[in-house]
């Protein structure tokens, strides 16, 4: 199996940003692509993020321009860079990895909150 653990989360100004860090362990071979989700209280949770194995990547219109996802095969890490953070961006994140079916591992998820 896999296990993903998340970090980086804390809060954050509007303006300001923070970069969050998905590392893998387990049977990471079988590890196709990695995905970063969020959600918010009373919302459901949304694909933000997707990054393939050779590093594609795709992102919601909600944080096009603003968010960047990126691995880091030799450390066995994906990260979610998230830039000019609005309070929108408030949720709880969580990473998830797909053995190329589905997105069947997932972390604990981290929190992010964007206030003044």
């Amino acid at each position: 199996q896999v296990q993903l653990v998340e970090s980086g989360g804390g809060l954050v100004q509007p303006g300001g940003s923070l970069r969050l860090s998905c590392a893998a362990s387990g049977s990471i071979f079988s590890i196709n692509a990695m995905g970063w989700y969020r959600q918010a209280p009373g919302k459901e949770r949304e694909l933000v993020a997707t990054i393939t194995s050779t590093g594609s990547t795709n992102y919601a219109d909600s944080v096009k321009g603003r968010f960047t996802a990126s691995r880091d095969n030799a450390k066995n890490t994906v990260y979610l860079q998230m830039n000019s953070l609005k309070p929108e961006d408030t949720a709880v994140y969580y990473c998830a990895a797909s053995d190329g079916s589905t997105f069947k591992y997932w972390g604990q998820g981290t929190q992010v909150t964007v206030s003044s």
